[in-house]
């Protein structure tokens, strides 16, 4: 059987990092990809050949559109040079930032980076990759348990993600005839660096969720990672355009 193929954007650090070091426990070859830190994405490679699994690390802006048709030249370079391949099985559009501020000090330049990242971003990137997936492959988006319940600071950051949930539905709808399923995750509080780490460094906020969460703890990315594997897995084939929630039953 060919070693079926991942994408993952962000894939340095964090959740990213998580899944694809989940993903290679499966079996499946991962590109990721990184914005600046080189070498802790080469350190993940590294990591995940270790798991007897190939491997490698692409440089993307995913802010950067008009990167984007050099970036796929880059992908069909490295799928060929890596796997021998010129089609990949599944893309995980993971990717992103956090800016935590009040509505009324939101700023426009924090509100277009957040745009351009979390929904212009991945809306081009994966339109721009579409020739490369292969018939009946998948694509997981990222979202936030916040599209659910508002906590106050996250106004623009949630809406992009709300925005992400409704294109879901929208690619699963017309990608279906290529028999690609197409769902979002949607993770609660992680202890991760995301968003300067407050979640992960702030005692009193780690507390407050982990009283408010239904398993009584934050999330760790061991949480969200074996869960963006079962989700790309065979066994949920037939789940299409579902928002799935990864959150200890937060806020319920």
């Amino acid at each position: 059987m060919t070693q079926r193929i991942a994408i993952i954007t962000g894939g340095s650090r964090g959740l990213g990092k998580n899944a694809a070091l989940k993903l290679a426990e499966r079996g499946i070859g991962v590109l990721l990809t990184y914005q600046s830190r080189r070498e802790d994405a080469e350190a993940v490679v590294r990591e995940i050949e270790q798991k007897g699994v190939k491997a490698a690390a692409l440089a993307l802006n995913v802010a950067d559109s008009a990167s984007f048709p050099a970036f796929v030249s880059q992908v069909k370079a490295q799928l060929q040079q890596t796997w021998q391949r010129d089609s990949f099985d599944y893309l995980i559009n993971n990717a992103g930032i956090g800016i935590y501020a009040p509505f009324g000090e939101f700023s426009e330049a924090q509100f277009d980076e957040l745009v351009n990242i979390h929904f212009k971003g991945p809306f081009f990137l994966t339109q721009q990759l579409l020739p490369l997936i292969n018939n009946g492959g998948r694509i997981l988006n990222v979202s936030s348990g916040l599209t659910r319940f508002a906590l106050p600071g996250y106004s623009a950051y949630a809406s992009m993600k709300g925005a992400m949930e409704v294109l879901t539905r929208y690619q699963a709808k017309e990608l279906g005839s290529r028999n690609i399923a197409v769902n979002i995750i949607a993770p609660g509080a992680i202890e991760t660096d995301f968003g300067g780490g407050r979640v992960r460094d702030n005692e009193e906020l780690n507390r407050f969720i982990a009283s408010q969460t239904a398993l009584g703890r934050v999330g760790l990315p061991d949480d969200i990672g074996a869960a963006i594997a079962a989700i790309i897995g065979d066994e949920l084939g037939w789940m299409n355009a579902q928002r799935i929630e990864v959150s200890g039953g937060m806020f319920l």
